[in-house]
Order: structure tokens, then C-alpha cells, then sequence
């Protein structure tokens, strides 16, 4: 059998002939059209996006834009002393602190305070130039004559022990100042006792003065 020879021309070649150079080119142009056309979207994304940008600062409030000023400070002082304060100024306020530092001891003291006499200061002053004689039973002690008349009305309605009984004010001196002195008055010594034994069981502080 004789062998017969396939004639080809030059330019023809059998497709299992081809090297594989061939297809790394068809591949190598598809991967470059790939690039350039992600690049032309980034593009295209970069020139909306500015535009969009350039947009949107335009239509902005111009004085809403920082421009790096400060803020001026108003003239004349910040803080003034105001004309009417109010309120009540404490006896000594602003003494303790100075003489503290200094080496020097504070006492306290009670702050002078302009009393108000009451309606029955007459009869006040009265029965106390009566009661002035005895012995005294003393029920508590008050910085004002006017709170030591209250507190023999408050106690006289606190125990029946004292209806009747005569009292008396006096005026002393302690360690905080002025203090008023309010006092019972018995006949005699074993009065003021049972007075004062007798207040205690209602529940009343007391203590004879001789």
C-alpha cells in the first residue's frame, strides 16, 4: 500500500502541531483588556466622585466654614460683685482662718442679735425682780432673753411639775459668750431639790444653783 503524503501549504498547519506559545499569547491580550478596562471604571469612579465632592462643597453654608478665628472675649470684667448680695453675714466670718495661721486660738462667739421684745415684756421684767429671791433651779441656758422666755413657756407646757413656780433670766457669761440662764425659783434649798427631783422623773434637765 503506498503512502500518500498530505500536501499543505505554508501557512496551513495541523492543529496538533501548534506550540503552546500560541495560547499564551491569545491569553496574555485578554488579560490586558481586562486591566484597561477596570482602570477606565476607576476612572470614571474617580470623576463622579469629584464631581460629586465639587457639588456638594458649593451648595455648603459658608458660615459654617471654619476659617480659624477665635472667639473675641467681651470688654469690661468677666465677674463683678453684685450690688445687693443678700443673705446674712455671720459674726467674725473671715477672722479664723488669719488667726489660725498665725498661732493664735479662736472662741467661738454668739452673734449679737437685736431682739424684739414681746408684748408682755412689762410683765416679763416684773416677775422677774419678784422672783429674784430663792434658790434657783436652772432649766436650761439661750443665747437671746427672748428664746429663754419661750423655752419656760415650752417646758411649763411640758410638765405640770412647774405650774406655779416662779421663774427667772439671768444674764452670764460662758465660753461661746452671752448666754441667758433660765431658772426655776424654790423658798429654800430642800424646795429647789424636790424641784429638781421632780422635773427629772417628767424628764427635765435641771440643776440646783446655791
Amino acid at each position: 500500500m503506498e503512502t500518500q503524503e498530505l500536501e499543505l501549504d505554508d501557512d496551513e498547519r495541523l492543529p496538533w502541531l501548534e506550540s503552546a506559545d500560541d495560547e499564551g499569547d491569545e491569553q496574555g491580550v485578554d488579560a490586558g483588556r481586562i486591566v484597561g478596562f477596570v482602570l477606565i471604571a476607576l476612572l470614571v469612579l474617580a470623576v463622579l466622585l469629584g464631581g460629586g465632592w465639587y457639588l456638594l462643597k458649593g451648595r455648603g453654608n459658608p458660615e459654617l466654614v471654619a476659617d480659624g478665628s477665635t472667639i473675641e472675649a467681651p470688654e469690661g470684667p468677666y465677674k463683678e460683685r453684685p450690688e445687693n448680695p443678700g443673705g446674712r453675714i455671720a459674726e467674725g466670718t473671715g477672722d479664723v482662718a488669719p488667726a489660725v495661721g498665725l498661732g493664735q486660738s479662736q472662741q467661738g462667739r454668739l452673734a449679737q442679735e437685736q431682739d424684739v421684745p414681746p408684748a408682755d415684756a412689762a410683765d416679763s421684767e416684773t416677775g422677774q425682780a419678784e422672783s429674784s429671791t430663792g434658790v434657783a433651779v436652772q432649766v436650761g441656758a439661750f443665747s437671746t432673753r427672748e428664746t429663754a422666755q419661750r423655752g419656760w413657756t415650752t417646758l411649763t407646757r411640758q410638765t405640770d411639775v412647774l405650774n406655779g413656780v416662779k421663774h427667772r433670766i439671768v444674764e452670764g457669761k460662758a465660753d461661746i459668750g452671752t448666754v441667758y440662764r433660765l431658772q426655776a425659783v424654790a423658798g429654800d434649798v430642800a424646795a429647789a431639790k424636790r424641784l429638781c427631783d421632780a422635773l427629772e422623773a417628767d424628764g427635765v434637765a435641771c440643776q440646783v444653783k446655791r
